[in-house]
């Protein structure tokens, strides 16, 4: 790729000596003899060149004014200023506007040759990482939510809405694995602060004491250890989105910090004497009812409120079981590609099985068992017994086997649920049989029945 350049300069043999100078040298030059020109090529002709080399006083104006009001440094360009008086207020308000070098006629020629490819490879470096950083994130946008049923056409649309709103605080609310850090990206990536940091704390990942010195630092000295300065997630997603996972796990007193963080925008670091300013983008996520938790009082009705501006429900897989058939074969196609299998054959008998199942798990749960099917596949043909779904056993040479992931993706109430549908389903829905099996009074069974919903023949 061929290096590009444009420069600005009114002096006529200057400007033209320059660029046939640089256009032997193999560059792309384009030239402006002055700002009004500057302006046309590239707003009107969107031209992007790798360096500008420009005059600081131009017919029509100031160069260094022009490059402020204009935005000033574009990711993947680089600006070096030429003046034949330059002063020190000038230089010290280029360094700070982010110019790459000032310099001061006449200049040495081979030092600028110098500097123009340092600069043009400087150019090429940060298009590169943006162009691999929007490739990164393209994969954050709304659509990622696969589905057709009602409940995700209207999640999409919501996302999609919200991503263009400069919201100040956001409340994702959903049980496990229905992707609700899915969504906090794709509101991030997809949104006004997609250039910012991206910065995220779960909740209750942390013990309290480290929860509050992750999420507001420390000086050195504040506690035992504490032996320098630590910049709390606040405080680095400043300018960006901070991701709070698993909120209703928060100690009712850094609650109250953080509310007065977030309402002030400006907080202390454990063991400062001084405010820290931030703007700062704040999602919160739970899988509690967080009003349930306030009438509980566990968690503060204030704070509450002043993080759900905007509330946004994510729903169970569950309730948007149609989306079955688009989401199982793009999960196979992902883990074909990662595990170098050749699944595509999907059998009525596991459409059967994925779609009368109630997923607890979400789709988490689901690309658990998908995974797995994958792995062990021997041929086209997805393995459906290898599922672990009630009704589809995992084969091990024992009929009663009932699996249960312990990968945190079921809760204690959700597995006993699966063993008591599993029982229905081998006993063909018989109460009486099933209670049998569990060695349970057939009281017991119905209570746990009418308690998870499930349905049966009731015999």
């Amino acid at each position: 790729m061929s290096n590009s350049l444009m420069i600005v300069e009114d002096e006529v043999l200057l400007g033209e000596e320059l660029t046939h100078y640089y256009r032997k040298l193999d560059w792309d030059v384009w030239l402006a003899r002055n700002l009004g020109e500057a302006r046309r090529l590239l707003t009107d002709q969107h031209l992007e060149p790798l360096v500008v080399l420009s005059d600081m006083s131009l017919p029509d104006g100031n160069a260094l004014d022009f490059f402020e009001q204009h935005g000033g440094r574009r990711p993947g360009c680089e600006w070096i200023f030429l003046t034949g008086y330059g002063t020190v207020a000038d230089s010290v308000r280029a360094v700070r506007l982010g110019v790459y070098d000032f310099l001061e006629k006449p200049c040495d020629p081979n030092y600028l040759n110098l500097l123009l490819e340092n600069a043009a490879r400087c150019a090429h470096a940060q298009r590169r990482l943006t162009f691999e950083t929007a490739q990164g994130n393209a994969r954050y946008t709304p659509s990622v939510f696969v589905g057709d049923s009602p409940a995700t056409i209207k999640l999409r649309q919501m996302l999609e809405r919200l991503a263009q709103l400069p919201f100040s605080s956001l409340m994702l609310q959903g049980e496990t694995g229905t992707g609700k850090g899915l969504a906090a990206r794709v509101l991030h990536y997809s949104g006004l602060r997609h250039q910012g940091p991206w910065v995220e704390l779960n909740s209750a990942a942390l013990p309290r004491e480290l929860v509050e010195s992750e999420l507001f630092g420390y000086e050195a000295g504040a506690f035992t250890g504490a032996t320098s300065r630590h910049h709390g997630l606040l405080e680095q997603a400043d300018g960006g989105t901070l991701f709070l996972d698993e909120l209703g796990e928060l100690d009712l007193g850094i609650q109250a910090k953080l509310l007065k963080a977030v309402e002030d925008k400006r907080f202390r670091r454990l063991g400062g004497k001084r405010d820290i300013q931030v703007e700062v983008q704040i999602i919160a996520a739970s899988k509690r009812d967080l009003a349930k938790e306030v009438e509980a009082g566990h968690f503060r009705i204030d704070l509450y409120h002043r993080l759900a501006v905007f509330q946004l429900a994510i729903p169970p897989l569950r309730e948007r079981k149609e989306d079955l058939r688009l989401l199982v074969p793009l999960l196979v196609e992902e883990f074909n590609a990662k595990a170098g299998k050749r699944v595509r054959v999907i059998a009525q008998a596991a459409w059967l099985a994925l779609e009368r199942y109630h997923w607890p798990g979400n789709v988490r749960e689901l690309r658990n068992s998908i995974e797995r099917c994958v792995l062990l596949a021997e041929d086209e043909s997805l393995p459906h017994q290898w599922l672990g779904l009630p009704g589809t056993p995992i084969p091990s040479g024992n009929d009663s086997t009932v699996h249960l992931p312990l990968d945190g993706s079921l809760s204690l109430e959700q597995m006993e649920q699966r063993i008591i549908e599993s029982a229905l389903a081998r006993a063909d829905g018989n109460v009486t049989a099933a209670a049998r099996l569990l060695k349970a009074t057939r009281e017991t069974l119905r209570y746990r029945i009418q308690k998870y919903h499930l349905t049966s023949s009731a015999k």
